[in-house]
């Protein structure tokens, strides 16, 4: 196979698209810098914390409306989500880069939560663009790629943060102007690579080996990450030293690189015959699968009552005969409307109680975690810690490190036991209400098991519900239903932030300034924050009650899709 030849496969090859949306993602977890953002806005504005938590409530929002997004990926080239992305990235927070710095009048509050909205709603073209073209090239592997995918996106408040604090910037204000500037850059210059490649067909028995030496880059990302900021935070790093340290980040950022270079360069053999029959066997999967949703509706009502073995081979035995009858014409799938496993549309979701049950789960989960994420720099400040950015960094790479360990270990657990994903969405939410619980109670180091804790159990969730949502939903229409789900997000933060957090926060601002008589603007101690994650400690402990009953709901749909659960 001559050069050309392989440039071509090079460029077609579904392990290159994959890691170039890892760089996209690196560069567009946006909101995750709220917490370093938000203190700079509130010092240069003269903001009190009800306005800073209506403009982190007007970032949720943006990061979470992607239906235009969701769409456009049915439509259009991913090139062209991607770049609508980029200009509302860029003119958003660049507008409010030059109204905090004051190149430009100083805008009423309406009209930098407008500005907030537009920036980081360009990150909801940037998630779709990766994830669809990620899901729709590895078909198999939906638990992996998301996990790693939305991994890197939580990982990139770490990695701008560093880039920021590599070039020194005279002002704090600058950590916007890297955000406005950081991703129109790397992502202009990837747009045209991440698209599908029928990546169903370049399936190979390689495929685990890539997979595990990508978790592997991804462990030693986040523990170079980690003893980075603990190095920044312990010793007085001179310029140089900061310099080399963000260039050995960008180095081990990019060294995915090498997997596609060696899968396309050194392979010089065909196709193996068991690598052939991987392929057609992936193809009858895919044929069957449409058969298996109708093995749902014809099971009697009374096979859950048998004995295992009993109900196993009865299903096993209906299975075969559907699939047999679909494969003979002498029955067709029936056409009143899709099954749990089949192809959905947003719409034909939204009347399915399990698609709602994982919704409102996120709202309280998902919405709890960010709701600390947004809080996070005036929790840092009312419990007397000076530098914000190294909590929102480490809870970056905790962030990153659940969406990576939320994908492998969620898929272990269909794979190997064919049991419902959302049972790890339950497993992470009772981890977050004790978490929380502990930080009520004003615990030692409560803010360091708060940081790790909520930034893993939160991560973990956005790459568990979209692997789940594809699986029950179908990936025809996934953008749309990862978007919707996504309003999960600015759903639970307007309730969560925008009036409880910022209430009692602001209520007990307020008493302080009386006995102090000083400004009602800022918070000191553990009980500006206490009584709100008490709360929602109990609120996850709903959202476990309700992915459990998902995990209920769900059971037979995930033992016709992954085989049959142990006994």
């Amino acid at each position: 196979m001559g050069f050309q030849e392989k440039a071509k496969r090079f460029v077609n090859n579904r392990w290159l698209v994959f890691v170039a949306s890892m760089w996209v993602q690196s560069c567009s977890g946006i909101g995750y810098l709220y917490g370093s953002i938000s203190p700079v806005i509130k010092s240069a504005m003269g903001y009190n914390q009800r306005q800073i938590a209506m403009l982190g409530v007007a970032k949720d929002i943006g990061d979470a409306i992607g239906f235009v997004a969701g769409s456009l990926c049915e439509v259009a080239p991913i090139w062209v989500v991607l770049f609508i992305g980029v200009l509302q990235n860029f003119f958003g927070y660049g507008l409010v880069w030059l109204t905090i710095n004051h190149t430009l009048p100083q805008f009423p509050l309406w009209v930098l939560c407008v500005c907030i909205f537009v920036g980081t709603n360009g990150e909801t073209y940037f998630n779709t663009g990766a994830l669809v073209s990620g899901v729709q090239n590895f078909p198999k592997s939906r638990g992996p790629v998301v996990g790693i995918l939305k991994g890197f996106s939580g990982l990139s408040g770490a990695i701008l943060t560093q880039v920021y604090i590599m070039f020194n910037f005279p002002d704090e204000a600058s950590i916007i102007f890297v955000v406005a500037v950081g991703p129109t850059i790397v992502i202009l210059s990837l747009m045209f690579i991440i698209r599908p490649v029928g990546g169903h067909k370049q399936a190979r028995q390689s495929d685990e080996t890539s997979f595990f030496a990508l978790y592997g880059v991804c462990l030693i990302l986040a523990a170079y990450l980690l003893a980075v900021l603990i190095l920044q935070d312990l010793v007085d790093l001179n310029q140089t030293t900061i310099t080399f340290l963000t260039v050995g980040l960008v180095i081990l950022v990019l060294l995915p690189i090498a997997i596609p270079i060696i899968l396309v360069f050194s392979s010089t053999k065909p196709l193996s015959p068991t690598e052939e029959s991987l392929l057609s066997e992936d193809q009858n999967q895919e044929q069957n699968e449409v058969i298996l949703s109708e093995v749902e509706d014809e099971t009697p009502s009374g096979i859950d009552s048998l004995p295992a073995d009993e109900r196993e081979k009865r299903i096993s035995h209906l299975q075969a005969r559907l699939v047999q009858a679909a494969a003979d014409g002498a029955v067709k799938v029936k056409s009143k409307g899709p099954r749990r496993g089949d192809d959905f549309t947003l719409m034909q979701a939204l009347v399915k109680a399990d698609f709602l049950l994982m919704f409102f789960s996120l709202v309280l989960a998902s919405g709890s975690g960010l709701t600390v994420i947004d809080n996070l720099g005036q929790i840092c400040e009312s419990l007397g810690y000076e530098n914000p950015h190294i909590f929102v960094s480490m809870i970056s790479i905790w962030n990153f490190l659940g969406r990576v360990g939320g994908g492998y270990f969620s898929e272990i657990i269909v794979r190997k036991y064919a049991y419902p994903r959302p049972v790890a969405m339950a497993a992470v939410q009772v981890v977050m209400a004790c978490s929380l619980f502990y930080f009520a109670m004003s615990a030692p180091g409560a803010i360091y098991v708060v940081s790790i804790v909520m930034g893993s159990c939160y991560g973990a969730h956005w790459a568990i519900v979209p692997s789940a949502a594809s699986e029950l939903f179908g990936i025809k229409s996934f953008g749309s239903l990862y978007n919707f789900l996504a309003l999960a997000n600015p759903a639970g933060a307007l309730i969560f932030s925008g009036f409880l957090a910022s209430g009692i926060y602001d209520y007990e601002a307020k008493i302080q300034s009386q006995q102090t008589y000083g400004e009602a603007l800022t918070c000191y101690g553990t009980i500006c924050y206490s009584i709100t994650c008490g709360i929602l400690s109990g609120l996850c402990l709903i959202a476990v009650f309700l992915s459990m009953t998902v995990v209920y709901r769900t059971k037979r749909v995930y033992m016709q899709l992954y085989g049959t659960s142990p006994t």
